[in-house]
């Protein structure tokens, strides 16, 4: 089915403030809109591996080249006044409801990532707890050589084992309670974290067609990865859903190894689930999510690019913005990832004439076979 379009022009807005809001522009345009709105900005995450210009707001760069159009950045804003603040090397933008903050963590010979991930984890909760926003919503890991060995274990396992440790130790509600999340190698750089957090809790919502990610069997590492498959946020302004990095994984299993086109399908398969499963709960409409719909597509090799975009085009909502990048994932045999932030406006409809049935991603039939493949994993 089509994503169905908020078809009226008479329904009107609740109210225009809103805590969050994240766009991709330009990066020529930062300093332009930086000027224009210097306390209104929660923080910029560009694409390359150094900063130009200065900030007073959080800036995170990552060397993940992007493959699609003109440079871009992506840029979190607020309606609400904006304060900065820095301590334990984490930089922090607040305001009367969200904490936006990044920290990056250079590994120094001699120690290992899950001890440089735990530190790093302890030190983050501790500084969201103190300034008042206790309740984690999103979390963004990046670090090189994702998929190495060191000391006999992957790297990603290691990272895994450090945040799990810092969050067994330090989140209250502890697995219940795990935000959304992401973990994707990049070409390199140090350990960079960003996340979000909050003063009252989101709700974080688990994909029916996967086994919860901290639930994982120990074939996966010593320590289970810690995270929720999407964190959903409501408001007076409308709700954010923030989607975790979603793979081609059925259940826990990595589903059609060195196929890019049929993990494409069937990402699009776990984000209709997943999405299907946030509207349930909460009684959300597909065509309510009309403020913005951002995606962002990790590719590990460059020559898939064309196949999964033409897959996409045709299947997310038309006014979707869609950023590729080269990253790595957590498993080898993953060849991309999607992770994304959905807006809903509240809005009162005046003649009610807004969709009120769900749609779906443009999505391919499930056969009988995938079905059962599915049960049984």
């Amino acid at each position: 089915m089509e994503w169905p379009p908020v078809t009226s022009t008479s329904s009107v807005p609740v109210t225009t403030a809103h805590a969050f809001r994240t766009e991709y522009v330009e990066t020529p345009r930062l300093d332009i809109l930086l000027k224009a709105s210097p306390s209104r900005v929660l923080g910029i995450v560009r694409h390359d591996r150094k900063p130009r210009g200065s900030a007073d707001c959080p800036v995170v760069c990552l060397d993940l080249p992007q493959f699609n159009g003109p440079p871009l950045a992506e840029i979190w804003t607020s309606t609400q006044p904006v304060t900065y603040y820095q301590a334990e090397d984490i930089h922090c933008a607040l305001n009367d409801e969200v904490l936006f903050g990044a920290l990056h963590v250079e590994e120094h010979a001699g120690t290992q990532l899950d001890t440089v991930t735990y530190n790093a984890y302890r030190r983050l909760l501790v500084q969201a707890r103190a300034l008042g926003y206790p309740h984690l919503l999103r979390m963004w890991n990046y670090f090189p050589h994702i998929n190495r060995e060191s000391d006999g274990l992957e790297r990603y396992r290691r990272f895994c084992a450090g945040r799990y440790q810092a969050l067994a130790e330090g989140l209250s509600g502890f697995p219940r309670t795990l935000p959304a999340g992401t973990a994707i190698g990049t070409l390199s750089g140090p350990l960079n974290i960003h996340f979000l957090a909050a003063r009252l809790p989101g709700t974080h919502v688990e994909n029916p067609r996967q086994v919860r990610a901290y639930e994982y069997p120990s074939v996966y590492g010593p320590r289970s990865p810690s995270f929720a498959r999407a964190t959903l946020r409501p408001s007076v302004s409308g709700a954010n859903l923030l989607i975790a990095g979603t793979a081609s994984v059925i259940g826990h299993i990595s589903a059609h190894i060195g196929e890019p086109h049929n993990q494409t399908l069937e990402i699009l398969h776990n984000l209709n689930a997943l999405i299907a499963q946030a509207e349930w709960r909460h009684e959300i409409t597909r065509g309510q999510w009309s403020r913005q719909a951002l995606f962002k597509m990790y590719v590990r090799h460059p020559e898939h690019v064309s196949v999964i975009r033409n897959v996409l085009q045709s299947r997310l909502p038309s006014h979707a913005q869609v950023l590729y990048l080269q990253g790595e994932m957590c498993r080898r045999e993953l060849l991309l990832e999607i992770e994304g932030v959905l807006g809903q406006e509240s809005c009162i409809d005046v003649n009610r004439t807004v969709s009120q049935h769900p749609g779906r991603l443009h999505e391919p039939m499930v056969s009988q076979h995938e079905s059962d493949r599915f049960k049984r994993a």
